[in-house]
């Protein structure tokens, strides 16, 4: 029997059982009730604890089952593994029946295994982070045995090539050269050059929408610039390529410069363009939660619309805006089919913006695709750019939550 059927057997069981703790355990309580005993909980939530304690138990024994058999290569036959579960159905819906009497707190039996779910969900979150994270070092690790880590992140040159051949038995890979430098350049540079175009759009459209546009115009602009948003980044990347490139490049050459079809400023724009749709929303939903009281605090004192908001609603909503600023941030960081199109894949160690160059992630998308060989160097050099990307993110995102908690004190201390 193949693992859809039993799959599915699995699911009609279990759902036929859920109906029946429900309607038994409904019975019960409502018999006990009618017959004069006070009851603790209504009779709908001491079936819906039947229910629970029926599904959740056989549904946790298939999940970690499931995990045992894939994860950890065990070999246990699925039919047994449906068996189990159907087995621990069955007992959940005795117990659950069993537990409908007087002096039994249905409803906060409930909350508690809400509460356990809800747990179990950020609980699956965190493991999933320290996972990725385990799995990309173990792979860092073998790459960094074969070349070194400072090498790595100090060299100024990116030309795997000799190790692909070496995997090949072609070579010794003596001339591959690993430094990331080039790309971690050409990622901040792509990256600042969109911010600097998408935090002054951003922030002013938020602050125009929620204080100064009337609500016939914010209900038509706001959907409008949330729809950039949904566009995907290849379309982007086509604009950027075919558009904005050959703009810049005549820009350029209207000031003397030499500028190339693959340069960093117009993925960067159109990058900039992309994100501003999370700055704006989310600096918008910040300045609408200050309250009026300090907009109409600082007008009675004498301070006009545009002090008002300079001096008292942009500095309240700053960590707000700060979070709205690193979510577009991170947002660039990982993007790749713009930077593909527009800027190219050459790693280039520049600070000409108006040169070709690439990111970090362009460059962990082809090491990880083609016919590459998953024991070479420049295959596992992917999972060394991952970790490196990983660690600058995460010491940006520190770096964040300490302004913006000094921010808040003071600002705390400033309104005692």
């Amino acid at each position: 029997m193949q693992t859809n059927q039993l799959l599915l057997i699995f699911c009609s069981v279990l759902l036929i059982l859920g109906l029946i703790a429900f309607f038994v355990g409904r019975s019960k309580a409502a018999n006990l009730r009618a017959s004069g005993t006070s009851m603790y909980a209504q009779p709908d939530q001491y079936a819906w604890f039947a229910v629970l304690s029926t599904a959740g138990p056989a549904v946790l024994v298939g999940v970690l089952g499931a995990f045992v058999l894939l994860l950890l290569g065990a070999e246990i036959h699925p039919l047994y593994l449906l068996s189990a579960s159907l087995v621990v159905a069955a007992a959940g819906l005795a117990v659950g029946v069993v537990q409908v009497r007087a002096n039994f707190h249905a409803r906060k039996a409930i909350e508690r295994i809400i509460r356990w779910v809800l747990a179990g969900a950020a609980l699956i979150s965190i493991f999933t982070t320290f996972g990725i994270l385990f799995s990309i070092i173990a792979e860092a690790l073998r790459f960094f045995q074969m070349h070194s880590f400072w090498e790595f992140i100090t060299g100024t040159t990116w030309n795997p090539g000799a190790s692909f051949l070496a995997a090949a038995g072609r070579g010794d890979g003596s001339g591959a050269q690993f430094g990331s430098v080039p790309l971690f350049a050409g990622t901040f540079m792509i990256t600042l050059i969109a911010m600097l175009v998408a935090v002054p759009i951003g922030l002013a459209s938020a602050i125009y929408m929620s204080e100064y546009a009337p609500t016939k115009v914010r209900t038509i602009a706001k959907p409008l610039l949330e729809i950039l948003a949904g566009i995907p980044t290849v379309v982007y990347g086509f604009f950027a390529a075919i558009t904005v490139a050959p703009i810049i490049v005549n820009i350029a050459g209207f000031f003397g410069l030499d500028a190339s079809y693959n340069n960093a400023v117009a993925p960067g724009v159109v990058m900039g363009i992309m994100i501003i749709p999370f700055i704006s929303s989310l600096s918008d939903d910040v300045i609408n939660a200050v309250p009026d009281s300090m907009r109409q605090g600082s007008l009675a004192l004498g301070m006009t619309k545009g002090e008002t908001i300079r001096d008292v609603v942009v500095p309240a909503a700053l960590p707000g805006v700060i979070s709205a600023s690193l979510l577009g941030m991170s947002r660039a960081l990982g993007e790749t089919m713009i930077v593909v199109m527009a800027a190219g894949m050459r790693p280039n160690l520049t600070a000409n913006p108006l040169e070709d160059m690439t990111t970090v992630t362009v460059r962990i998308v082809a090491a990880l695709t083609g016919d590459q060989e998953f024991e070479s160097a420049e295959t596992l050099s992917a999972f060394a750019l991952g970790l490196v990307l990983f660690a600058v993110t995460l010491s940006l995102n520190l770096v964040s939550v300490i302004m913006i908690r000094r921010f808040r004190e003071k600002y705390r201390v400033n309104n005692l």
